[in-house]
């Protein structure tokens, strides 16, 4: 993997750039290859002295992201690589429970981990509400408001303008993000 490590109000150091490598690497274990791939990493610290991390990793397959947000940089580096190995655990016991549904070999597996270790960790999603509604043809604010008044952080509604889907959600630093459907 290549490693493409940013600092927004912090230097990026020789040690923050090695402990990064070191434990976003060990995510390698559970990948047949990994040519090719770029880790996107955004480092932060903020005036309350809070530090951030951001990982970014498009694969073929999936793009793996996570974020955290912790006094200590390193701390914030130990959570996220931890947020990255959950993500890609689900992510394999999904295909491998396809893969096992098809009756063929899985193709997915880790390389170093036995199947079964993967399986004890798998989650089932249950749906327990399902909602119906029309999409109201309104404007981004409007969505906005309409998110707020039902105490929501998102909302979907059809863009007046385009006629098209969007989703207007809230997100963790108060603002606000518009999600645009092709």
């Amino acid at each position: 993997m290549k490693y493409n490590i940013r600092g927004e109000n912090i230097e990026v150091t020789q040690a923050l750039r090695e402990y990064v490598e070191k434990k976003i690497g060990k995510l390698e274990r559970y990948f047949e290859s990994t040519e090719g791939v770029t880790v996107h990493v955004n480092l932060k610290v903020y005036n309350d002295k809070q530090a951030k991390i951001e990982v970014t990793i498009p694969m073929p397959q999936l793009v793996l992201r996570a974020e955290e947000r912790h006094d200590d940089m390193y701390a914030a580096i130990d959570l996220v690589a931890d947020k990255l190995e959950r993500q890609i655990r689900k992510h394999k016991t999904k295909v491998n429970r396809k893969w096992r549904d098809k009756d063929t070999k899985q193709v997915f597996a880790p390389n170093d981990a036995p199947a079964t270790a993967v399986e004890t960790e798998e989650e089932e999603f249950e749906l327990v509400r399902t909602k119906r509604f029309s999409l109201k043809p309104m404007d981004s604010e409007e969505a906005i408001l309409q998110m707020n008044m039902l105490g929501h952080n998102f909302f979907v509604f059809t863009n007046a303008e385009t006629n098209r889907t969007n989703i207007v959600y809230r997100r963790k630093d108060g603002r606000y993000g518009l999600i645009e459907t092709n």
